[in-house]
């Protein structure tokens, strides 16, 4: 099955009309994206755009045998003008099924949002899912027949789409992911291709041809992740946006509970309500045992309380305890929690802070746990594919 993207941009395009976004600012040249717009083998277009036809020119393609041309969500942008020659354009009802005289299989898949999916099957069997901006299936059917081929949707605004796909089998370690309907919420360059390759997807320029079906290799979504930063820094947004599209997650938090802390209690609210409903919580710093096992994903925040409630047990505060066996027994446990990494199976993205770089701090006990949180820090970023380091909400790859 060849696929044309004629346009992979928002509804109203990128950059936006008179938009004066640090985004759209960017988004010139060969980072403009039209509206999105699919030509599937010359035969099927989804969603017709404003300049459709010299899109499909400037990618080598012709609409002229076009026969059937489908919309996926109401078109509120500009007015569209159709093409001599192209079939009126329209929408299939929830779960019908058309056959077009090419040989292909559309079938429209119900959305959780206003718009219709459309699952595309060809005459040799290879199959795509192409879903509207802002939606995510409402339910897949149980004879979805396993994984797509290539699935065509919106992941920078719904990864909880692509985390329900996932959790379905609907997306397979073979299925290609492409985003499109890209807007200005997004960023913009290599900051997004790295975001979407988290995610196991990837994103194409305007009139990029793909060919469903062949053997193309799935963007690597690293298996152990570091998050570094500073106080407010956005390093935990970083940590969770790289397990959004995962079906499941067990967050662990070793903070703990405060009793009689309200500031910290809203701390711990705000985090709560920024994950995703179907991740599980654990509060524990017990996290040699997590590694060991098999599971979902976890993601780790953070490391730094992890420290604090290690040195708490060895007494590492006292400078008479501290030389007095307590070095020695924290190392011990550090060494453990590195060598838990280096064998764990698990997908782990781990936050932690960066201490080094501030005031020295005026205590023994402080210069002792900034100096064991920057050892624990390197020996844990050892063990990682890729180390991020976040500076005003900005993730700099230090190493991946």
């Amino acid at each position: 099955m060849e696929l044309t993207l004629l346009g992979t941009g928002a509804p109203l395009g990128l950059p936006r009309p008179d938009c004066p976004c640090a985004v759209c600012a960017l988004s010139r040249g060969e980072r403009a994206r039209a509206a999105t717009s699919l030509l599937v083998d010359g035969a099927l277009l989804l969603d017709l755009t404003p300049g459709a036809a010299l899109a499909a020119a400037r990618s080598g393609h012709s609409l002229v045998g076009v026969r059937q041309v489908l919309l996926t969500h109401p078109h509120d942008g500009p007015a569209v003008e159709v093409p001599a020659g192209l079939p009126d354009a329209g929408r299939v009802p929830d779960g019908r099924e058309l056959t077009l005289i090419s040989g292909h299989r559309v079938r429209a898949v119900s959305m959780d949002s206003p718009g219709t999916g459309y699952e595309v099957t060809s005459a040799e069997g290879e199959r795509l899912l192409y879903l509207p901006p802002g939606g995510a299936p409402a339910g897949i059917a149980d004879d979805h027949r396993g994984p797509y081929d290539m699935i065509v949707a919106d992941v920078t605004g719904r990864p909880d789409g692509l985390a329900r796909l996932r959790a379905t089998g609907a997306v397979g370690p073979a299925t290609e992911v492409i985003a499109v309907h890209l807007d200005h919420d997004a960023p913009a360059g290599a900051e997004l291709d790295r975001r979407l390759a988290a995610a196991g997807a990837r994103a194409v320029p305007d009139g990029t041809t793909l060919y469903i079906g062949d053997y193309r290799e799935v963007p690597e979504v690293p298996r152990r992740t570091l998050v570094t930063g500073g106080a407010r820094s956005g390093k935990s947004v970083e940590a969770e946006r790289r397990l959004e599209t995962f079906p499941e997650v067990l967050y662990v938090a070793t903070s703990g509970t405060r009793e009689g802390d309200p500031e910290w209690a809203e701390r711990v609210g705000l985090h709560r309500e920024r994950r995703p409903g179907s991740w599980r919580t654990a509060e524990t710093c017990e996290l040699v045992p997590l590694l060991a096992e098999d599971g979902p994903a976890l993601l780790i925040d953070c490391l730094s309380l992890w420290l604090t409630d290690a040195m708490d047990r060895v007494g590492a505060w006292d400078d008479e305890r501290w030389r007095d066996g307590g070095q020695a027994a924290l190392r011990e446990r550090t060494a453990e929690l590195v060598a838990a990494v280096r064998a764990t199976r698990r997908t782990v993205v781990t936050v932690t802070n960066e201490v080094g770089s501030g005031v020295v701090p005026a205590t023994a006990a402080g210069r002792r746990f900034r100096d064991e949180l920057g050892r624990l820090n390197a020996a844990f970023a050892d063990e990682c594919e890729e180390v991020v380091l976040v500076v005003a909400g900005q993730a700099l790859v230090l190493r991946g």
